[in-house]
């Protein structure tokens, strides 16, 4: 009977038999670009794969150079390491993809202090052991007015750590309506189920009243918890308890109250019409017991999931087991650290890059966008490419799960493209040296000159110029 042809051992005949070996495929790509490296034949070994199982699924055999340019991408994109740097077109100023906030110079400075020995657990006064985050946690209490505050790696972190801490084995009240699924399927009724406590809806999806709270308080229920709905509006019929009212009710039953923004700002921006939500040391005025919000959104600063509240709460957070799981790098307390001083100092709107773009002048935007107009015009000429760009109004948005409805006046550079289509050059752009991430709406590509930065300007021309130019459509 014929043997069966099998991946290891292919029948005469078999198109497997016609791709090239990994030496030779591997060596092609260190002739056209040798420093490719080791990367040449992990990327000639993976695309050899690939095209094996293709032609057993079925597949055509992969012409050689055809193989040789798939490689080559991929080789090219395991030297250049992750994550890689992009240019944020989008107008999102924190866009969860993009890596959140872009740190300030100076954060990145302090990290680079604290990289080597630093006084991370050691007190240079006494000599003995010290607290790691004892400057970090008072540079936040005198920022927000808090009793007390501790640091972890995420702000989910944060929140399982704080309702462990505070009613585990018992039950967490929470209105149906912010029962979320926050950035990549990460629920709330599963976090709340890690930390050992057992979920208690109330209300319905789109009305919860203060009543539906007090009449789901027992014997066994242990916490109030309100979760700010990050990603996602309620309009319509809707009705929602405000965290004073659950304030009240915890009073009046003993319960602790906690709030998890997501998302929260240290200044305070409501005079120049951001929601009162926003404003954290608002939020701890009207009495929650315990709020958590990410380091990493409006803060401006590295990932991190930070905790207000009472004393008596946030020691017995840091005597949780889980706190040393949960806990941060040094090069996360430095960036921290900065970040905080910036903020006392006055420096933050000015020498924090997330903060800046929220708060900068449209007119300084039209002038960065026109700026962009002329840059791609003269490297349009160099190149030969007829296209003519226009500057228009749009919006930006604060991104990362922050504010959804809140729009910021903007400008952007944009361009209508055939040949090739929109998408396609907006792929293009994403394939330039330092790639390029703009936003493709109403057949257009739009570069949002608030997320782009002065010095950048010129590499997003140059990068459009040469999609347009690049031969195919």
């Amino acid at each position: 009977m014929a043997r069966r042809p099998s991946r290891e051992q292919p029948a005469q005949g078999d198109p497997r038999r016609s791709l090239p070996g990994v030496d030779r495929l591997a060596g092609a790509l260190l002739d056209g670009d040798a420093t490719l490296g080791w990367a040449a034949a992990v990327a000639a070994r993976a695309e050899l794969e690939a095209a094996r199982e293709a032609i057993a699924g079925g597949g055509p055999a992969p012409a050689f150079e055809s193989l040789e340019a798939a490689a080559a991408a991929r080789a090219r994109a395991l030297v250049a390491g992750r994550p890689r740097r992009v240019i944020n077109a989008t107008g999102i100023v924190v866009h969860t993809n993009l890596g959140r906030a872009p740190l300030a110079a100076g954060a990145l400075d302090a990290a680079g202090r604290a990289a080597g020995y630093s006084d991370l657990e050691f007190d240079l006064r006494t000599g003995q052991r010290g607290n790691r985050l004892a400057g970090t946690a008072d540079k936040l209490q005198l920022l927000t007015g808090a009793e007390a505050a501790f640091a972890v790696n995420n702000n989910a972190a944060a929140l399982l750590l704080a309702v462990n801490t505070l009613a585990a084995g018992r039950e967490v009240l929470v209105s149906r309506g912010e029962l979320v699924e926050i950035g990549g399927s990460f629920r709330i009724p599963e976090i709340l189920g890690a930390a050992g406590v057992r979920l208690v809806e109330v209300g319905t999806t789109n009305r919860t009243h203060p009543e539906d709270y007090a009449r789901a308080v027992g014997p066994e229920t242990g916490l109030i918890l309100k979760v700010h709905r990050s990603n996602f509006e309620q309009r319509g019929f809707v009705r929602e308890v405000d965290l004073g009212e659950l304030v009240a009710l915890g009073h009046k039953t003993g319960l602790p109250v906690l709030e998890d923004v997501g998302s929260g700002l240290l200044l305070d921006w409501r005079e120049h019409g951001w929601p009162e939500e926003s404003h954290i040391a608002g939020r701890l005025r009207i009495g929650a017991d315990v709020v958590c919000f990410s380091g990493d959104k409006l803060l401006g600063g590295p990932q991190a999931g930070l905790l207000l509240g009472r004393v008596d709460a946030i020691a017995a957070m840091r005597r949780n087991p889980l706190a040393r799981a949960f806990r941060l790098d040094k090069l996360t307390l430095a960036i921290l650290d900065w970040t905080f001083s910036a903020l006392l100092d006055g420096r933050a709107e000015t020498e924090i890059p997330a903060l800046r773009m929220l708060r900068e002048a449209p007119e300084r935007v039209r002038a960065r966008a026109e700026r962009l107009a002329r840059a791609f015009d003269r490297e349009a000429a160099a190149a030969g490419v007829a296209s003519t760009p226009r500057v228009e109004a749009c919006e930006a948005l604060v991104g990362g799960g922050s504010l959804p409805e809140f729009r910021i006046a903007s400008w952007a550079m944009v361009l209508e493209s055939t040949a090739p289509s929109v998408d396609r050059l907006a792929a293009r752009l994403r394939e330039a040296p330092v790639p390029v991430i703009a936003r493709v709406d109403r057949g257009a590509l739009w570069l949002d000159a608030r997320t782009l930065a002065d010095d950048e300007l010129d590499a997003v021309a140059t990068a459009v110029a040469s999609a347009l130019k690049a031969p195919g459509g």
